[in-house]
């Protein structure tokens, strides 16, 4: 990052939450572990401050007026330009918005959620309030583990062995693939990839502001621009949200 980019240029962001070592402190969302693995983040990060700060899911062992005061001094010490939260309900979110708000403490601005076109339950509580706080959303699995990108015949190492994807969208492949079928005709029919007919539908979508891509290779990132160029009438948006049907909540714990 030193050696090909201008760090004002880039938006750096990490979590904290999940296990890095052993020990009651070795994860979780109390003040001890937030203030210890900011530094430890930055330290393997190489640099003195990320952009922006989140909380991974919501911890049940720690009460949320700790982790949000925690998370404010981070800021305030400038560890941390903004922070935000991931995967979690939106009466905890909210919950999290009301004691910050409360304390005058520093406000979460992002929210990455799971949403993509074979799953959105985020649309019915998660998005709504996003759009009414004004809270930015980067959706994480935005092409579904690589699902919406390819026909199911199309077997790939990550499709067999990825047992997160697997347990996400297995159960509802059936209905699913009804989904994925209308991408592929949109994107014949643009002259695109599936990936980013996916993509571009998510863009669409408000609050999204900018969808996570898990690129490993070069033209991934491409796929993700070229998507910005790619606008879908009324009509095509409508035509691939239709077959969807309810699932089960995933990605919250």
């Amino acid at each position: 990052m030193k050696e090909y980019a201008n760090r004002d240029e880039i938006v750096l962001a990490t979590k904290v939450n999940g296990r890095m070592h052993g020990g009651p402190n070795g994860a979780g969302l109390s003040r001890k572990a937030i203030m210890s693995e900011i530094d430890k983040s930055l330290k393997r990060l190489g640099t003195d401050y990320v952009d922006l700060y989140q909380i991974h899911r919501w911890d049940y062992n720690t009460p949320i007026e700790e982790t949000m005061e925690a998370m404010h001094d981070v800021v305030k010490v400038g560890k941390a330009r903004y922070i935000g939260a991931s995967a979690m309900y939106a009466w905890q979110f909210l919950k999290a918005l009301h004691v910050a708000e409360n304390n005058g403490w520093t406000r979460f601005v992002s929210m990455q959620n799971h949403y993509n076109l074979i799953y959105r339950e985020e649309e019915r509580e998660m998005l709504p309030l996003c759009k009414a706080e004004k809270i930015g959303v980067i959706p994480y699995s935005p092409l579904a583990g690589g699902r919406l990108t390819k026909d199911p015949q199309e077997k790939t190492h990550r499709s067999e062995t990825d047992q997160m994807v697997k347990q996400k969208y297995d159960a509802t492949a059936a209905t699913d693939q009804l989904i994925i079928n209308q991408v592929a005709v949109i994107a014949e029919k643009h002259g695109v990839l599936r990936a980013q007919i996916a993509l571009a539908w998510l863009l669409q979508k408000d609050p999204v502001t900018a969808p996570i891509v898990g690129a490993t290779k070069i033209s991934h990132l491409e796929d993700a621009v070229a998507a910005h160029s790619i606008k879908l009438m009324p009509e095509v948006m409508v035509s691939l949200e239709e077959p969807y049907v309810p699932h089960q909540i995933v990605g919250h714990l």
